[in-house]
């Protein structure tokens, strides 16, 4: 059983069940695989040995007295450096909180561990989790495993990596702008972002936060099948009093018709051809499985949510985030900052609540004729790493190509990246995108284009 780690979660989880492989077997192979490809990609960027195989022990002493453990037991799952874990440093990708030591672990973490789930490592980030490439100044550069040329997606740029490799079955990332839905998608795996409230959230080792990530964050889960997808959003969703926006809503919602609009072009993004190539693939894969596809010319309004959810995001507080950046001193985030000052500042928070009723409402409609939309994730494939700090046309047009990422999380929407192959050696996939506590649907049409198309595996890293 050398290569547990090619496994999916629910098979690995399975064998540990049944007793046919241990929680420590389990431990072991994700720790060589660690120590096997992360020197090529730093995908995880603090772990400990000796705590991993701890958990791994403590998991087999409960199966051998006949404890359920949970969905997830005895898997590897990696957890983003801006999530709080008890007894390591929240940095977030900062030089500034390398001594924030979390006392207690964030709500999403929590429930991993307590689904059985072994904490294998803690995955980088862009600093302050501000881009769509991930390097900081306190732990370096993330590669993509497919190609050390292109960007590993940001913020969970270090979870997409780390799960493509095969460091952990599931990765535990955030999602205020993209941050799980990019990293899955330039690293050619599936990225779910849950509804607002869904999987309560809370860094306790933190002040509270503003009323934009407040709306506009989430945590959730990448992995690369949309089943272990699923049982990775059960565990994650488990009550936890600490965050006023969770809902204790069912996982499975009410039966709707299998009905998809597909959109090639949402709100002028004008994508390029090989990702209208993916939409449209994608399209065909469900009309096989017996879904009901139309091709609809446009979308609500997609550049307006975006537009304020940035300036929730960036402008609310903007001085003194740019402040504590020219602190840190790391070009990436002074580079977003500084490049996006015209459009979040200054800022008027009660007109950008007063539109999200309005935008809010008219995508509620949407959703309620079409049960799933399908369309880009980014009007791009994969850009060439830290292709943002280039220059200002750049960094524009990486802004404007990850507007389907941008706009959803306004309205407090599920969303997911659905890998659907390569072009060459870059990854390319697609966005669907259901109504409010409504993952079901899109994982479900997730499954119907996964089971069309190649199985995803682990990879070696590519030079």
């Amino acid at each position: 059983m050398q290569d547990l780690w090619r496994l999916s979660a629910t098979e690995l989880a399975g064998l540990i069940k049944s007793k046919k492989v241990s929680a420590k077997e389990a431990a072991e192979a994700g720790l060589a695989r660690l120590d096997a490809v992360n020197p090529k990609i730093n995908a995880v960027v603090d772990h400990r040995r000796d705590d991993v195989v701890a958990q791994a022990a403590s998991i087999d002493v409960a199966i051998a007295r006949g404890d359920d453990l949970g969905p997830l037991v005895g898997v590897p799952v990696t957890i983003k450096i801006g999530a709080d874990q008890q007894g390591f440093a929240t940095t977030d990708g900062m030089k500034l909180q390398r001594g924030n030591i979390a006392r207690v672990d964030n709500p999403a973490v929590a429930n991993l561990r307590r689904a059985g789930a072994i904490l294998l490592g803690r995955t980088n980030c862009p600093t302050a989790s501000y881009r769509w490439f991930t390097t900081n100044l306190i732990h370096g550069d993330t590669k993509n495993p497919r190609d050390p040329g292109i960007t590993p997606g940001g913020s969970s740029g270090g979870a997409g990596a780390a799960v493509a490799t095969g460091i952990g079955h599931i990765a535990h990332g955030s999602d205020i702008a993209g941050s799980i839905r990019y990293p899955a998608y330039a690293c050619g795996v599936h990225g779910l972002r849950p509804s607002l409230g869904r999987i309560p959230a809370f860094n306790p080792c933190s002040e509270g936060r503003p009323i934009g990530p407040q709306i506009g964050a989430v945590s959730g889960p990448l992995a690369r099948t949309i089943n272990d997808l699923r049982i990775s959003l059960a565990a994650m969703s488990a009550p936890d009093a600490r965050d006023p926006w969770y809902a204790p809503v069912a996982l499975e919602g009410p039966p709707r018709p299998k009905r998809v609009a597909m959109c090639l072009n949402p709100d002028g993004l004008n994508p390029v051809p090989e990702v209208v190539a993916a939409v449209e693939d994608a399209g065909k894969r469900l009309q096989r499985a017996g879904w009901l596809v139309e091709k609809i010319e446009d979308t609500p309004s997609m550049h307006e949510p975006a537009d304020i959810l940035t300036k929730l995001w960036l402008g609310d507080g903007y001085e003194a985030q740019l402040e504590m950046a020219e602190r840190e001193g790391d070009p990436g985030a002074l580079a977003c900052l500084r490049g996006i000052r015209d459009k979040v500042h200054p800022f008027d928070l009660s007109k950008a609540l007063t539109r999200r009723d309005t935008l809010t409402r008219a995508w509620f409609a949407f959703l309620d004729k079409y049960p799933v939309l399908l369309m880009p994730v980014s009007g791009e494939l994969p850009f060439p790493d830290h292709l943002d700090l280039k220059d200002a046309a750049s960094f524009a047009r990486v802004w404007h190509a990850q507007l389907p990422q941008i706009a959803i999380p306004f309205m407090g929407l599920p969303a997911l990246t659905v890998s659907t192959g390569l072009v060459g050696r870059v990854p390319v996939g697609v966005q669907l995108v259901a109504g409010r506590y409504r993952e079901d649907l899109c994982l479900a049409a997730g499954e119907a284009i996964e089971a069309g198309g190649t199985p995803s595996a682990a990879i070696d890293p590519e030079n």
